[in-house]
């Protein structure tokens, strides 16, 4: 049983900003719109905490999540963005996942806190960086 599946709804894209960005994202995303690197970062972008943040627009919706089309920036989303819902919260804390579940339409809210940790252990092993002696 699959225990997320997402369904592009943008409730995990609504809220004020809290998706960094690193220079690698910042630079992929900048070729994906094609647009200089420091157009993105001024239309797009702001600063907080030493940090690179995507801007929220007027709705408080990421500024590249679009109602009736989901984000606009999918294949080159940041890393933070394609880890959820594995965010350490929801896999370490039972309570914190059945809030999530709540929320996020993409959750199978029948399936097993378990399993669900057990399919973020396989996702986030399958995003780690390979080396040499890896398997």
């Amino acid at each position: 049983m699959k225990s997320f599946e997402c369904r592009m709804c943008g409730e995990c894209c609504y809220g004020e900003g809290g998706i960094y960005v690193t220079g690698e994202e910042q630079e992929a995303l900048a070729r994906f719109l094609d647009i200089p690197l420091k157009a993105l970062c001024h239309t797009y972008l702001e600063q907080r905490n030493g940090r690179t943040y995507i801007r929220t627009g007027m709705d408080h919706y990421c500024i590249f999540y679009r109602k009736g089309v989901g984000c606009t920036i999918h294949p080159v989303k940041p890393q933070r963005c394609a880890l959820w819902p594995y965010y350490p919260a929801n896999v370490r804390d039972r309570e914190t996942w059945e809030l999530a579940k709540l929320t996020c339409r993409g959750l199978n809210r029948e399936c097993a806190f378990e399993d669900f940790v057990q399919e973020a252990q396989d996702i986030l092993f399958n995003l780690r960086p390979r080396t040499e002696g890896d398997t």
